[in-house]
């Protein structure tokens, strides 16, 4: 569908899309609003998903946001093809299937500026504006005109024509304050998200002792086993979900549990989404007895239901010999780090979710004493699971 117009706001945004935002609020914007973005491709490497950007795509909008891997933050927004978005600036608009982007175009709704840059690989001339550049192809009888002429703008060409815009790039204003910005090619790479805000808890650093407690750095809140929900409202606040818990699938392989199960137990659970945390708490005691912190990669069937949780696991040094030396455990560990740091562990079970439709296929399960680890396919932690081990 076409004849969609978004505020173009250089070194902000575009629309709704703001620079900085989690990879999960642009998603849950483009599913609030499913008649304007009715085709959406997400794109990842699924080998390793923090190789290159988290990648949302809107082909029918000629547009697309290009999200950090590791921050899970919106670093780059690119319109690929101008004719497919109007973007409104101030009271004029460009691009859009009736309104030529030119270069005069450009220049005359954006004013002056420093001269740009010349591609002669890609033939492309970049012009650059605070958070903002604009690309136009060259055709090749002309390239000469863009060569050693930095003083100069190709406004129009000998003929009397003016290149047309074929790209433009939004990105963090703080890029670039020296005249040249984020283009095309390798300068796409240059883009990254903007600071974060004064106080903001997003990817705030939370550390976990097993079978103790786990700590937040950025608040300072506490929450060890055994605390209760009061404790765990005054700390964090009110949860984003409460819900009962299923009987847990693996239960079956628990040598001291025979009791006969029900779809449902007493237990329950606190979500904090935008914590990437889930809290278990005992139905009888009322008393934390697991925590799940979830790492929010793509291709896992929970991916943009929480904000990744930037946890630390500190494990005891004694579990490796000497020469070890780091003895953490990260959203980013592999799993042949954690391997090296607690051993090979016992046989994994596999997690289906219980759907043979699952598109990401099944995760494993791996079982140590106080904590549990889903893995994906591709080797990266899914959700790590902390508990107070009964084992001797």
């Amino acid at each position: 569908m076409g004849g969609l117009t978004l505020d173009l706001r250089p070194g902000v945004g575009l629309g709704p899309f703001n620079l900085g935002m989690p990879v999960c609020e642009a998603v849950a914007y483009v599913e609030q609003h499913p008649n304007t973005f009715d085709l959406v491709h997400v794109k990842y490497h699924d080998e390793d998903p923090l190789l290159h950007d988290v990648v949302i795509s809107f082909p029918e909008h000629g547009f697309h946001l290009r999200f950090e891997p590791y921050s899970q933050r919106l670093r780059l927004i690119e319109v690929f093809n101008v004719q497919c978005v109007q973007m409104r600036y101030a009271t004029s608009s460009i691009g859009g299937p009736s309104i030529a982007a030119t270069f005069v175009a450009v220049y005359a709704l954006f004013g002056p500026t420093f001269p740009g840059t010349y591609d002669i690989d890609r033939c492309k001339y970049t012009l650059f504006y605070p958070g903002l550049s604009f690309a136009f192809p060259i055709p090749a009888q002309y390239t000469d005109c863009c060569q050693d002429r930095e003083a100069e703008l190709p406004l129009e060409f000998p003929d009397g024509t003016t290149p047309v815009m074929s790209r433009v790039c939004i990105y963090d204003s703080a890029i670039g304050s020296s005249g040249v910005g984020v283009g095309v090619g390798a300068m796409l790479k240059k883009a990254v998200p903007p600071q974060l805000p004064v106080g903001s808890l997003y990817m705030e650093e939370v550390h976990a002792k097993l079978a103790e407690e786990l700590w937040f750095t950025g608040g300072g809140q506490h929450l060890p086993f055994g605390a209760s929900p009061q404790d765990v409202w005054a700390e964090l606040g009110r949860p984003c979900g409460i819900h009962q818990k299923q009987v847990d699938p693996m239960v079956i392989h628990s040598a001291s549990d025979t009791k006969p199960r029900t779809t449902l137990c007493g237990d329950y659970f606190y979500n904090y989404f935008a914590r990437g945390l889930d809290i278990l708490f005992d139905g009888q005691t009322h008393k934390i007895k697991k925590f799940v912190l979830h790492t929010n990669f793509p291709g896992h069937r929970d991916f943009n239901c929480y904000i990744k949780c930037n946890f630390i696991i500190h494990c005891p040094s004694y579990e490796r010999g000497e020469g070890q030396s780091s003895h953490h455990i990260t959203v980013d560990t592999k799993w042949d780090q954690v391997k090296e740091l607690l051993g090979d562990g016992s046989r994994a079970a596999i997690q289906t979710q219980g759907s043979v439709s699952n598109p990401f296929g099944p995760t494993f399960v791996y079982g140590y004493r106080n904590i549990a680890l889903e893995v994906m396919k591709n080797g990266h932690i899914a959700t790590v699971t902390l508990f107070q081990s009964t084992m001797p």
